[in-house]
C-alpha cells in the first residue's frame, strides 16, 4: 500500500507544471491532468468495485487480492509508458487514463483485501491500531511523494520539462510496486497460514455461506450509508485537495512549488505518528462516532482558513496543514473499525468494497470539478484556488452533519457498540 500511495500522489506536489502547456513535453493541460487523475475512480464507480468486493467474500483474500494487485502494477506500468513513449498530447492521455482506471481499481482492491484481513485477524483484539498502523505506513507512501517530487522534477523557471524528466517520479513508483509484489507474496502465505492455525472466518463464526442476496442487505442497511456519505465527503475533500495541492497553496501563500510539497506533506506525516495512537484510542477509550465529528470540524477549519486566510502569509498554510492533518487521522481510525460492527462477517469485504465505491464515485466528480475551476483559472477565470476550497469547505460542512447524525444512531442503538472500547 505504501507503494500504491506513492504512485497516486506522485504528481501532486508538482500540479502546477500542468496549469500551462508549454511547460512540459507530454503537454497536458490542468483540465487534463484533471481527467487523468479522475481515471483512477472510473472502473471503482462503474460496478467493477463492487464486483470485486463480491469476489472477495466468494473467493477470499488470497486469490482476488493477488488478481488485483497485479492489475495494480500492470496499471501503473502502463501510465508510465504513456508519459515516455514520446506520443501526442491526446494520445499520452488518452493511454494514461486507461492505466490510471486500471491501477485505481486495482489499488481499492488490494486496500479492502488488506482491510478485510486485518479485521480477521484483529476481530477480538486492537483492531482500530493495526488499522492504524497500515494506514501509516499507507500515507508515508504520499508523504515521500510529496516531498520526493519536487525533487525529482526540480524547479528551473522558464525551462521545458523533456518526457524523461516529467517521468521520475513515475520510474521510482514502479520500482515501488515490484517490491510491492514481493511483499504480497509474503502476505499470501502468512494469511494462509492464519487460516490453517485458527480457521477460516465462516468456520469461526458459523455463518451460512455468502449469498448474492446479502448485498441488498447491505444496501438498506441505514448505517451503511451514513459511513458511506461521510466517507465520501470527507475523504473527498482531502484526496481531492491533494491532487491540486502545489495549484491551490503556490498562489495562495505565494510560495515555491519545493515549500508547498513540504507543506502539504504534512498531512501524511502527520497520519503516520497519530493514525496508530487515534487508533490506539479508539480501541481504549472508545467514543468512536465523537472521534469522527471532531476530525471533520477540525477539516472545515483547514479548509476555512485555506480559502479565507489572507494571501501570501504562509503561516496559514502551514496552520490549515496542523488541522487538516489532525483531521485526516482521527476520522479514518474511528470509521474503518466501525464498518465490522454494523455488517455480519460474511459481508464484510462487499461493504468496504461498497464504501470505497461511494467514495469513489465523490473523488471522479471532485477531482474533475477541481480541474476544471483551475483550469478556467489558468484561462483568465479570478481566484480558481479560492473558488476550489470553497467547494471543500462546503463538503466538510456536510460531512459534519453526516457525523452527527451517526453519532445520534450510536446513541440510539448502543447493543452495535460503536462507542464502545473493544481493545485488549
Amino acid at each position: 500500500m505504501f507503494a500504491s500511495y506513492f504512485f497516486d500522489d506522485m504528481f501532486s506536489s508538482i500540479s502546477h507544471l500542468f496549469e500551462n502547456p508549454s511547460l512540459t513535453a507530454l503537454g497536458w493541460d490542468a483540465a487534463g491532468y484533471g481527467l487523468y487523475t479522475s481515471g483512477y475512480s472510473v472502473l471503482c464507480v462503474f460496478g467493477g468495485l463492487v464486483l470485486c468486493g463480491i469476489l472477495l467474500d466468494k473467493w477470499g483474500v488470497r486469490i482476488t487480492g493477488s488478481v488485483f494487485v497485479s492489475m495494480m502494477v500492470g496499471g501503473a506500468v502502463l501510465v508510465l509508458h504513456a508519459i515516455t513513449a514520446g506520443y501526442t498530447p491526446d494520445k499520452s492521455l488518452r493511454l494514461a487514463y486507461v492505466g490510471c482506471m486500471l491501477f485505481g481499481l486495482g489499488s481499492e482492491i488490494a486496500g479492502t483485501a488488506v482491510t478485510r484481513s486485518i479485521a480477521k485477524w484483529f476481530k477480538e483484539g486492537p483492531m482500530a491500531l493495526a488499522m492504524g498502523l497500515q494506514l501509516a505506513i499507507a500515507r508515508l507512501g504520499t508523504a515521500v511523494a510529496l516531498v520526493l517530487s519536487p525533487r525529482l522534477v526540480a524547479e528551473n523557471a522558464g525551462h521545458v520539462y523533456s518526457l524523461a524528466e516529467t517521468a521520475r517520479p513515475a520510474v521510482f513508483g514502479v520500482g515501488l510496486m515490484v517490491a510491492g509484489l514481493i511483499t504480497w507474496a509474503f502476505f499470501v502465505a502468512l494469511d494462509a497460514r492464519f487460516d490453517k492455525v485458527h480457521g477460516t472466518p465462516a468456520e469461526q463464526s458459523g455463518e451460512e455461506p455468502f449469498r448474492l442476496s446479502d448485498v441488498w442487505k447491505v444496501l438498506t442497511n441505514k448505517n451503511f450509508w451514513l459511513l458511506g456519505l461521510l466517507c465520501v465527503l470527507f475523504y473527498s475533500s482531502i484526496i481531492a485537495f491533494k491532487k491540486f495541492a502545489g495549484a491551490i497553496l503556490v498562489p495562495r501563500f505565494d510560495i515555491p512549488a519545493s515549500t508547498a510539497g513540504w507543506m502539504v506533506s504534512m498531512l501524511p506525516f502527520s497520519t503516520v505518528i497519530f493514525a496508530p495512537l487515534f487508533g490506539l484510542l479508539v480501541d481504549k477509550k472508545g467514543h468512536g462516532t465523537r472521534w469522527m465529528i471532531l476530525g471533520s470540524v477540525l477539516a472545515l477549519i483547514a479548509h476555512l482558513l485555506l480559502a479565507f486566510a489572507p494571501a501570501g502569509v504562509p503561516f496559514f498554510g502551514y496552520l490549515s496543514m496542523v488541522f487538516l492533518g489532525f483531521g485526516y487521522s482521527l476520522v479514518p481510525a474511528a470509521l474503518w473499525p466501525s464498518v465490522p460492527k454494523i455488517v455480519p462477517d460474511k459481508v464484510l469485504g462487499t461493504t468496504y468494497s461498497l464504501i470505497y465505491w461511494v467514495q469513489n464515485l465523490g473523488l471522479l466528480s471532485f477531482k474533475w470539478i477541481a480541474g476544471a475551476i483551475l483550469g478556467a483559472s489558468a484561462a483568465g477565470a479570478a481566484n480558481g484556488p479560492v473558488r476550489v476550497e470553497v467547494m471543500f469547505v462546503a463538503l466538510c460542512i456536510a460531512a459534519v452533519v453526516i457525523a452527527l447524525l451517526f453519532a445520534r444512531t450510536s446513541d440510539a442503538h448502543p447493543e452495535l457498540g460503536l462507542d464502545k472500547a473493544t481493545g485488549k
